[in-house]
């Protein structure tokens, strides 16, 4: 499956599996996403997403976003957007 890179994670805040990420590219509710990095990749996909505890349908380049995260993830790793063949 292609991958897009759209962010990286800034900070994850373990007690409420919550990932804070910075996005290179837009993303919308409804995308399907890749973290990777220091651990094993994580796949899943975007139920929703907030800025500035704001719940939105897409973000936009250059925001921060909060969303939950499925496994726990580290600051660094790299969002990627995949995109079904």
């Amino acid at each position: 499956m292609p991958k897009e890179e759209v962010g990286k994670v800034k900070h994850f805040y373990n007690k409420i599996s919550v990932a804070v990420i910075e996005l290179s590219a837009p993303l919308k509710v409804g995308d399907t996403i890749s973290i990777e990095g220091h651990e094993k990749a994580v796949e899943q996909a975007v139920d929703s997403m907030q800025v500035e505890h704001e719940q939105v349908q897409e973000a936009k380049k250059g925001q921060a976003i909060g969303m939950k995260i499925n496994e726990a993830v580290k600051e660094g790793d790299v969002v990627y957007k995949v995109t079904p063949e």
